[in-house]
């Protein structure tokens, strides 16, 4: 697909919350109010009542913004306008951090969700971009979606799947990176596949998702995938994730309906009580991880990011209404087939487990890794495991390896993938 690049140049960035702001949540967490609870209501009706009350104490008297501050400067920010056709010029906020071994490394754009941010990407970035030189190393980019983070928001209806493609691909076009790869969870799988839809072959040349959702193959779309699908039994993994996946569905989904159909009357809550944004965030940081140790000030840096975010913390839900058109659509049938490689990081307590003939209604699956262990927020809480499959989708051997021209991850010169070389891992 054709169009115009319309972007200026990149402008170092650095996280600075004026003093009043501080001082301002202070005063905030000073105020207030919270709820009565039932005894021995545990985490079944929410947060549990003194986990928060700890949270907000040490939010207000203990953690150390300004050694957050300085420890996320650390991170190499930059920001770039960026025209989207029908929205204007939004500024978009990115890590942009090259490889330490070899300048053939492979471009890689990291894609969050939410409630995540940026931040989710800062354990993969040593291990992708310094690590040994027998395994490929990678150029990553990870953005911060528009009305997440330090971007810009959005000022009008109707930015979605084709508008959060056209901010990806701008961004790595950009940055010289006229062919990439992505990698994304949680709205990241949906944003990959969109870019994807949009720019496959041309620009994105293979996507690896860590969020294993996707709708049932129909016979008007897919019939082979149908009439296979209905015929091959499930995988006690499978039987076991689409199970855990209906309990989500039934208990814990209510959040997204609430942020997909009445988005700005949450964000008031949000945006005026850190309490509020504090235990809306965290309920979702525990119960979608699988018993990660989170310490307490990992948790307050996560929701200050929200809290002291370029748009307040109320955008940020917006991506649900516009995706899903207040759930009358599901986000997912934005994304359309292609024969790009694609590949699946598996972990056991992801939120949402589609079984496997589903997933390749989006795409070429080629690769495929099932983890013991892991959740939701697979680059945060799984570090290792993710780049592991990231080493071995596009490294040498893998079956993605050489997708990006002359771009192979190794020292010397790169390779030229060719299709015919394209093998799908599984039946």
């Amino acid at each position: 697909m054709a169009e115009t690049l319309q972007t200026t140049m990149e402008r170092p960035f650095k996280v600075a919350v004026p003093d009043v702001e501080l001082e301002r949540l202070r005063q905030r967490l000073d105020l207030a109010r919270f709820p009565d609870e039932l005894d021995e209501a545990g985490w079944e009706y929410g947060a549990p009542l003194a986990d928060v009350q700890r949270l907000v104490a040490r939010w207000r008297d203990g953690f150390d913004w300004r050694k957050a501050e300085a420890a996320i400067n650390a991170l190499p920010q930059f920001t770039r306008d960026i025209e989207v056709e029908g929205f204007g010029t939004l500024n978009v906020h990115y890590v942009h951090k090259r490889s330490e071994v070899t300048e053939n490394a492979v471009p890689l754009l990291f894609i969050h969700g939410w409630p995540g941010h940026f931040l989710e990407v800062r354990k993969l970035l040593p291990l992708l971009t310094a690590g040994p030189k027998d395994q490929p190393s990678f150029h990553v980019v990870a953005l911060s979606l528009p009305g997440f983070g330090f971007s810009e928001a959005p000022k009008k209806k109707g930015f979605a799947a084709k508008q959060y493609a056209e901010v990806g691909n701008k961004l790595m076009v950009s940055l010289g990176y006229d062919e990439y790869v992505a990698q994304g969870g949680d709205w990241g799988h949906y944003v990959a596949g969109f870019l994807a839809t949009h720019y496959a072959h041309t620009n994105i040349k293979a996507w690896l998702s860590n969020y294993t959702m996707a709708l049932p193959p129909t016979l008007r779309s897919s019939p082979w995938l149908y009439i296979t699908d209905l015929i091959t039994p499930r995988s006690k993994k499978e039987k076991e994730g689409w199970a855990s996946t209906g309990v989500f569905r039934s208990k814990g989904s209510g959040y997204s309906h609430e942020q997909a159909t009445r988005p700005q009357t949450l964000g008031y809550s949000l945006a005026d009580s850190p309490v509020s944004l504090l235990a809306w965030i965290y309920e979702k940081l525990v119960e979608w991880t699988d018993g990660y140790p989170w310490e307490d000030d990992e948790v307050l840096e996560w929701v200050s990011v929200y809290w002291f975010s370029r748009a307040g913390p109320g955008a940020s839900l917006r991506i649900y209404k516009e995706l899903t058109n207040g759930y009358d659509r599901i986000a997912i049938e934005w994304v359309k087939w292609t024969s790009i490689p694609l590949g699946f990081s598996k972990f056991p307590k992801e939120i949402e487990r589609a079984p496997n003939k589903w997933l390749r209604t989006l795409g070429n699956v080629v690769f495929e890794s099932e983890h013991e262990q892991g959740g939701h927020f697979a680059a945060h809480e799984r570090p290792e495991d993710l780049a592991s499959d990231i080493r071995k989708m596009f490294g040498k051997g893998g079956p993605a390896y050489g997708v990006v021209s002359g771009k192979d991850g190794y020292s010397g010169r790169g390779v030229y993938y060719s299709r015919t070389r394209m093998r799908p891992c599984c039946k």
